[in-house]
Order: C-alpha cells, then sequence, then structure tokens
C-alpha cells in the first residue's frame, strides 16, 4: 500500500455544489482515515466569497478529536509549531503555500 502524506482535495473549483462539496470533503476524510496510509489533506476551499471556506472550518471544528490538528492556510508558515510539526510528520511535502498565508487553504492533519 502506497503511503500518501499529503492529500491535495481541490473542492474550490470542482463545480460542486456546497453540500456536494462538503460530502466529498466528509468522504475524503473517513477513506483516508479508514485507510491510514495519508497524514494530511490539503482542502482548497478557493478564495470566491468565503462561504465554503467558512463552512469548512466550521464543520472541522465541530469534528473535535478527530483530527490532530486543523492548520488555517494563513497560519501556515514557519512560525506555527503545529504546521511545522505537521510537514515534519509528512516528511516535508513540496508545498508552495508554505509561508504563503493562503487563506484559501485548509490543513487537516490526520491521527
Amino acid at each position: 500500500m502506497k503511503q500518501e502524506y499529503l492529500k491535495i482535495l481541490d473542492i474550490g473549483h470542482s463545480g460542486n455544489s456546497p453540500d456536494e462539496a462538503m460530502t466529498l470533503l466528509e468522504i475524503t476524510v473517513s477513506q483516508c482515515s479508514f485507510e491510514n496510509k495519508t497524514k494530511a489533506i490539503k482542502v482548497i476551499t478557493g478564495h470566491g466569497s468565503g462561504r465554503l471556506r467558512e463552512t469548512v472550518r466550521r464543520w472541522c471544528n465541530e469534528q473535535e478529536g478527530r483530527f490532530k490538528e486543523v492548520i488555517y492556510g494563513e497560519d501556515y508558515d514557519m512560525f506555527n509549531k503545529k504546521a511545522v510539526n505537521m510537514r515534519s510528520d509528512c516528511d516535508q511535502p513540496n508545498d508552495i503555500d508554505f509561508g504563503r498565508k493562503n487563506a484559501a487553504v485548509t490543513y487537516i492533519w490526520l491521527r
């Protein structure tokens, strides 16, 4: 079974409705958790109106205890210990958003 350290899920540019996007997020998180081969998921919500980003982050907060951590793109830099630890756990993935303060992404660090 191939280890995938950082899975990228783009629900912001998929053309799906917000409900469909959230269903896809739930399915992806459940599948990755069950398969236990992915350490983190980078959820791309896009810039847009911000409604999808808010919905994703609210959903993540409602999942208390399910994830090691949820890291907002604007906090994903070398000054955030949780972000640094997640990158280390993921074997330092080459991620262009590190240090860019990109609010259009949210990282879910899985248990």
